[in-house]
């Protein structure tokens, strides 16, 4: 099959016969009359049995720990309790005006309590009031065994029982709390979350390509393509999910999806309207658009792509699934682009632009078929426009931008400076709930460490050395038996008096386990408190070992695509004080606007990975636009003539990144709001200042030495 542009390949000159490249046919088939159709309708029926092969989804979420954890392995012998599948929520009875309760609230207390036990197992426990006489607890058990949905209608019957039998006139408040109703308003707070997630990011991406197309039209191919990449990566990552039991969190696959779609989008569609402007044949235009787009396009994406596999690595099972999930979809991504939106942008023709429709320019570049035949060779119009100025102006004043730009990016890391990893229970969520505020009135009236106490199962035959072990421990106020399992193992809870998951709380749970591994070795210490040490732990044993082996990835990449050392280096080096800027920067605008203090302990290895990973795009398509333009300009002039080039698209697909990344803030929990938060800040950060003003400033205090040991192939003008 033949197109109309595969008679010669662009950017050959008439009269020579030069075997067209792999690429350049590849093109030409992506591009032609029939060809074009027969492409966008392979990638329609693929995408359709793709899209049917949707699972159940993901194993967990972000907080899903190894089974090999200590805090993993308590919780697996507590689960083999005759009882184990009874759980207990508490509901904690206050008055508005904060005083103690009378003999009339009591009453109403007591009723609650029948009303509770009669909706449950008929058993009333008794009275549990606080020390201060302000606050009263009343148990109930619930079900767990009966799933999420069963458990969601009970915590929500027992929640009106309560408030229907309490608080009627104002002067009683009742929180329904405990672990059944945490996990509940967790349910809660993502029902429709990932449907709000979805819609405000197809929202922000298609604002912010019809605003950079400047047409009423353009801007529905790409969202259309890359909307549809998400729902098959969507379908393929849900099934990954459940076949190998991946843990990660679906909102991040889909917000990297359409952030980096969008950015491929930009890359071609800008590059193919410029293309535009030289040749009368769009099919040509665009062939030639997507010969030298491609290349820079996929090793971007190669680049992120081995970043997110070094996640494989991981021990957190969140963090290695999100890293193959994530992987998939940007190659998913990659695919819509690079294929059916190619094959849209030909069938469509010049058109799509209206009602700014590029124009052939005058010139011996605008003859049929192309005359044109490089980037360098097309006149000054690259060294005009805001960034060629921008360019100029510090390419002039080398060494000040760099050492301008150096003391921004020092100071916006000093957010890092006293800032403290892992948030506690309460800091978790968004949004406060009604489990969030019975927590915090159990913690006033009865003490921090009573809403989430010390899981501690040993051997019965040592129950009695363990229990004096754990009371012995500083902060520990009571020790009781829960249960004995069938396997001859004694399940303790321990209460202590630090807020759960804090580090007060953590210092408690390493003391515990030294205590109880001191009477028993085969003891093991769990619990909220010591799943959230482990987490932090593994969390950081992965950031140490995983984040080194992305920056040798990385590093390797630019240097086989830059065919250098020294470049890659320095490029390196700045990406990795921008991403140090940017996580230092989003902590203190989370601290300052949205009250968030601290940083989750899983957000540094992903904020380093996406920042890095994503930073590296930036790079490679003004580092290989530099090159391009260096082999016939030089390297200052050809920096200048690079950033004016693609300072538009660039700052435009940064733009929309950010604002992709920032969109995770309509999620509930307070890590990912985080995550996009400091990734939105930080692809502002290296679009606005590090590849605008640091990068050219570099390669023009550096010159021709950037390139060393390879050297430029000079070409004539």
């Amino acid at each position: 099959m033949t197109s109309s542009v595969t008679r010669r390949p662009a950017g050959t000159a008439p009269g020579t016969h030069r075997r067209p490249s792999a690429t350049s046919r590849l093109a030409a088939l992506l591009v032609g009359r029939r060809s074009a159709w027969i492409v966008l309708a392979i990638a329609a029926v693929l995408a359709a049995g793709l899209m049917g092969l949707r699972g159940s989804g993901p194993a967990a979420g972000m907080d899903a720990l190894p089974e090999n954890a200590e805090s993993s392995r308590a919780a697996a012998i507590a689960d083999q309790l005759p009882d184990a599948d009874q759980q207990t929520v508490m509901a904690v009875v206050t008055r508005s005006d904060g005083g103690k309760l009378t003999e009339a609230d009591a009453d109403q207390v007591t009723t609650l309590r029948s009303t509770l036990a009669d909706a449950t197992d008929g058993s009333e426990l008794p009275p549990m009031p606080s020390e201060d006489g302000k606050a009263e607890l009343v148990l109930a058990p619930v079900d767990v065994s009966a799933g999420d949905d069963a458990v969601d209608q009970e915590i929500a019957h027992l929640r009106t029982l309560a408030h229907d039998a309490v608080g009627g006139d104002g002067d009683l408040e009742v929180q329904v709390t405990g672990g059944p109703a945490v996990g509940s308003d967790i349910r809660g707070a993502f029902a429709g979350a990932d449907v709000t997630l979805l819609a405000v990011t197809i929202a922000v991406v298609g604002l912010l390509l019809l605003l950079t197309y400047r047409s009423p039209v353009l801007w529905l191919l790409p969202l259309a393509v890359v909307g549809s990449a998400d729902g098959v990566a969507s379908a393929v990552t849900s099934r990954l999910g459940e076949s190998f039991s991946l843990a990660f969190d679906a909102g991040v696959i889909s917000v990297l999806v359409f952030g980096a779609g969008a950015n491929y989008a930009l890359l071609l569609i800008s590059r193919y309207r410029e293309e535009l402007h030289r040749f009368r044949d769009h099919r040509e235009a665009l062939q030639r658009a997507w010969t030298t787009t491609a290349p820079a396009v996929l090793a971007s994406n190669i680049t992120v792509v081995l970043a997110l596999l070094t996640l494989v690595l991981a021990v957190m099972p969140a963090t290695r699934g999100l890293g193959i999930a994530a992987a998939v979809g940007l190659v998913i991504s990659l695919l819509a682009v690079l294929f059916p939106l190619t094959a849209l942008l030909a069938i469509t023709g010049r058109r799509i632009f209206w009602p700014f429709v590029p124009r052939v320019e005058a010139g011996p570049a605008a003859t049929a078929g192309a005359a044109a035949t490089s980037g360098a060779e097309r006149g000054p119009g690259a060294e005009r426009g805001v960034f060629a100025s921008i360019a100029r102006f510090v390419t002039a004043r080398r060494t000040a931008s760099v050492l301008g730009a150096l003391v921004i990016l020092g100071v916006c890391a000093t957010g890092l400076i006293g800032t403290r990893v892992g948030l506690t229970q309460d800091e978790q969520f968004a949004a406060t709930n009604e489990s969030q505020t019975g927590f915090t009135a159990i913690a006033e009236h009865y003490g921090a460490g009573q809403s989430g106490p010390h899981l501690i199962t040993t051997p019965s035959a040592d129950a009695d050395a363990v229990t004096r072990a754990a009371k012995d421990v500083p902060g520990i106020d009571a020790v009781t038996e829960t249960g004995t399992t069938p396997g001859g193992r004694t399940v303790l809870s321990a209460t202590g008096s630090a807020q759960p998951e804090s580090p007060q709380a953590f210092d408690e749970v390493g003391a515990l386990r030294t205590a109880v591994h001191d009477a028993d070795p085969e003891a093991l210490v769990g619990g909220t408190s010591a799943q959230a040490l482990d987490v932090h732990d593994d969390s950081i044993r992965d950031l140490t070992l995983i984040a080194p082996i992305i920056l040798a990835v990385v590093l390797i990449v630019l240097i086989v695509l830059l065919r250098a050392v020294v470049a890659p280096i320095v490029l390196l080096a700045t990406n990795l004080l921008s991403t140090l800027a940017s996580i230092g920067l989003g902590l203190w605008v989370g601290r300052t606007l949205f009250d968030i203090p601290a940083l989750d302990v899983t957000v540094p290895l992903l904020a380093f990975l996406f920042l890095v990973a994503l930073g590296v795009d930036y790079t490679i398509f003004l580092t290989h636009r530099i090159r391009h333009e260096a082999e016939t300009y030089g390297t200052t002039r050809g920096t200048v003539r690079a950033v004016g080039s693609t300072g538009v698209v660039i700052t435009s697909a940064g733009i929309v990144l950010a604002a992709v990344f920032a969109a995770l803030g309509v999620l509930p929990l307070v890590v990912l709001g985080q995550l996009g938060l400091i990734v939105g800040l930080g692809v502002l950060v290296d679009t606005l200042l590090v590849r605008t003003v640091l990068v050219p400033a570099l390669f023009a205090l550096l010159g021709d030495r950037m390139w060393w040991p390879g050297r430029l192939r000079r070409t004539a003008r």
